[in-house]
């Protein structure tokens, strides 16, 4: 295999796909990481006739088919995500107002508009919303005019470094709501250290993975496995950052898919097989969650569950939440 960084910068995305097609005649690309570089590299691949497999990337858009007939998604869609927690906070605080802060872009947006799908007239409403630029140095001030909302539930939509700037902030100006984060944020080193473990209590998150950090897992099979690999290879990394244990899953992925293919790896037996997972389980994965695909379906990823910030590990509750009900 190639891999090749491209610092989160569309156009070096581009060329560095143009290359590995062009110049190494790759037979198809896996685990992409980013909105805005998979929005750039899509029409080409498309063009090429090249899969895309497991873009480490929630936007909705990607989950359209139609579309995007040669991608299948990594994560779980943020439109899938967001109805999830839209759902959950219309059971437990169903009278309140919600405040959502999020990231001025697909990201974000995809989240609020999630909101917006499942509250239906009731959105403009009970939910009060406030945007921040991934350029801005903190978001202190979008948090003290949501907590002057009233709001008892508050949804951060963005990413590691603003979401642990607004637990912190809510906690500092004694603003206890219901405090609901996003999955890309769901990381212990990079969100709930930076934000205070401490001031982190109480913190909700779907998400599809055993904790690495856990006690509970410590005679699985599965996570015994991910802590030799781990030990192997990223000596001295820090185990509470789940992006770690999202590449490694993604690696179960591929094994699987490359599985299936048997002998037959041309492009379009890849991408066939890719969108014929049934019942998959990975041994990282959270007991019941389960990956399946169809033709018809971009997304690896369709279930969650939700767990809570305890102060020293994520404590899982209720049960397993399919998206295709959501």
């Amino acid at each position: 295999y190639i891999a090749m960084d491209d610092a989160y910068s569309p156009p070096k995305s581009v060329e560095h796909i143009r290359k590995l097609v062009d110049g190494d005649e790759v037979s198809f690309i896996f685990s992409q990481l980013g909105t805005a570089g998979n929005t750039a590299t899509a029409k080409y691949l498309a063009a090429k006739g090249v899969p895309s497999i497991a873009i480490v990337s929630g936007s909705s858009k990607f989950t359209n088919v139609q579309d995007y007939p040669l991608m299948t998604t990594g994560l779980v869609s943020y439109d899938v995500e967001g109805q999830i927690y839209a759902k959950y906070l219309t059971r437990t605080v169903p009278t309140g107002k919600y405040a959502i802060l999020y990231q001025n872009d697909d990201l974000g947006k995809d989240y609020v508009n999630a909101f917006r799908t499942f509250l239906k007239s009731d959105f403009d409403k009970r939910v009060v919303t406030a945007a921040y630029e991934v350029t801005e140095p903190t978001v202190d001030s979008q948090v003290v005019n949501l907590k002057s909302s009233g709001a008892e539930g508050f949804f951060i939509a963005g990413t590691p470094k603003f979401a642990a700037q607004a637990i912190r902030k809510a906690a500092e100006i004694g603003w206890k709501p219901t405090v609901i984060i996003d999955f890309p944020s769901s990381s212990i080193a990079g969100t709930l250290k930076p934000a205070g473990l401490d001031k982190s209590v109480g913190v909700i998150v779907g998400t599809t993975n055993k904790d690495p950090t856990d006690p509970k897992w410590t005679n699985d099979a599965g996570m015994k496995a991910y802590l030799a690999f781990f030990e192997k290879y990223l000596p001295g990394a820090d185990i509470s950052n789940t992006s770690y244990l999202t590449g490694y899953q993604q690696g179960i992925l591929l094994e699987q898919i490359l599985k299936q293919c048997g002998e037959d790896l041309s492009r379009a037996n890849i991408l066939r097989q890719a969108k014929s997972l049934k019942d998959v389980e990975s041994s990282t994965a959270l007991p019941g969650i389960k990956v399946n695909t169809s033709a018809k379906n971009n997304m690896v990823w369709t279930q969650m569950r939700l767990q809570r910030w305890n102060g020293t590990s994520w404590e899982l509750f209720g049960d397993v939440l399919d998206a295709a009900s959501e």
